[in-house]
């Protein structure tokens, strides 16, 4: 649930700032946690159906869950859907599902839809664990190979940590210069709760102060690059598998 917690939160810090900010899921596959947890910050208005408006009960990729229920996403629905929550506030968070190329639709990924959505900062959110630097990079070189220009990345700490979690941030800042790398402690199994939200907000002022700065991050050079200078967000993660 990083991406989410992480979803939930800019969320909430940006609406406490007095922006008219948004967050959707445009597609869920199994339970919708992760939708009741974004409708608790930003109520009924809009709707379940609009927050996340391609649902599949079945714990599966979205194309797979799809070609089950034989109800085929397009790309052009999904960026309809988008587009449409984006005219109605000053700030839009789309959180994806699963990773960059994961398969939403026949023909189509989430690469797809940010490639539908030109301008748009990204954000992943990955694990702080063994096998996130090698994750992250590949996703960023995806990223970039599509066009995107402004990349955030945000390492969630585990309750456990193996040995690896204390160099994975800054060896990535080191090859993924000018892109910026944020980490976030451990916060309890109840940081994401509609109760505890605030406080994990207060904990993470900082870094959400940073992610909601439009000129906070940038990538615009190529991975493995050191040299380099130095609004709406779609947070993607890569999963360790």
């Amino acid at each position: 649930m990083g991406k989410t917690l992480l979803t939930a939160s800019l969320l909430l810090h940006l609406r406490q700032t007095g922006l008219r900010a948004l967050a959707m899921k445009p597609c869920c596959c199994g339970g919708r946690a992760d939708v009741d947890l974004i409708q608790a910050i930003q109520g009924s208005d809009p709707p379940a159906s609009e927050v996340n408006p391609f649902y599949f009960a079945e714990p599966l990729a979205p194309l797979v869950a799809a070609r089950r229920k034989r109800s085929p996403l397009e790309l052009e629905d999904v960026l309809r859907a988008v587009k449409r929550m984006r005219a109605r506030c000053d700030c839009l968070i789309v959180e994806g599902a699963g990773g960059l190329l994961t398969p939403l639709g026949e023909g189509f990924a989430w690469a797809d839809i940010l490639e539908g959505l030109p301008g748009c900062d990204v954000v992943i959110v990955a694990r702080n664990k063994l096998g996130t630097i090698n994750h992250t990079l590949l996703t960023v070189e995806a990223l970039q190979r599509r066009g995107a220009k402004r990349i955030g990345i945000v390492l969630m700490d585990q309750r456990t940590q193996d040995f690896s979690a204390g160099f994975n941030a800054a060896t990535l800042r080191a090859l993924t210069a000018p892109a910026e790398v944020f980490a976030v402690p451990f916060l309890g199994n109840n940081a994401s709760d509609p109760g505890g939200l605030k406080k994990t907000v207060q904990k993470l002022k900082k870094t959400l102060a940073r992610l909601a700065d439009p000129d906070s991050f940038s990538a615009r050079s190529p991975v493995g690059s050191r040299k380099g200078t130095g609004s709406d967000r779609l947070e993607n993660e890569k999963k360790d598998r």
